[in-house]
């Protein structure tokens, strides 16, 4: 797993085998911020990043210049993994949870610019990840939701649904706030 751009651009992170978690592929990733690139000034965003893992994708958003990442997981060892990379490297704007997703999502009162959430592919309600992110209003006008999951995922047809995209193995589902 390695940090594809920024300011820990090239950095490898390498995550025990034990550790319950599938980070995001480098190609998946390298071509899902290639799009982002293209549609947000990350030096502007917070970011929310669900069911963070090995906090693949929170690093990257971090290293891109994001202003605040909030990362939920709830396995102790994965989080004690982020929290590792978190000093090693001296980040100070990375608010790692440790709460079940539903739970966050049911919770809180913050509102985001991007949301990225990564469930484990067999992990049952993957589908309504979207809905609960626009019924409990945590994308910000103009706000992004990307849900990755496995071919075998069926997402429900909505209007904040805007764009697939496959990379290998990898989905990647976009969502933004209802008009």
């Amino acid at each position: 797993m390695r940090i594809i751009s920024g300011k820990y651009g090239g950095r490898i992170l390498k995550p025990s085998k034990k550790l319950d978690a599938r980070p995001t592929t480098d190609f998946a990733k390298e071509n899902l911020f290639n799009v982002l690139e293209n549609r947000f000034n990350f030096e502007n965003l917070t970011a929310l990043d669900l069911f963070s893992g090995t906090g693949n994708i929170s690093f990257e958003l971090i290293s891109r210049g994001c202003r605040q990442v909030t990362a939920i997981e709830k396995n102790p060892g994965n989080i004690k993994f982020i929290n590792q990379i978190v000093e090693k490297l001296g980040i100070e704007n990375l608010n790692v949870i440790k709460k079940d997703v539903f739970k966050f999502i049911a919770s809180t009162n913050e509102q985001y610019d991007l949301i990225f959430a990564d469930p484990p592919y067999h992990l049952e309600g993957i589908e309504t990840l979207p809905q609960r992110i626009n019924e409990y209003n945590l994308l910000k006008k103009h706000g992004y939701f990307i849900l990755e999951h496995s071919g075998k995922t069926v997402i429900p047809e909505s209007q904040q649904l805007i764009e697939q995209r496959r990379y290998g193995h990898v989905n990647f589902s976009f969502f933004t706030t209802p008009a």
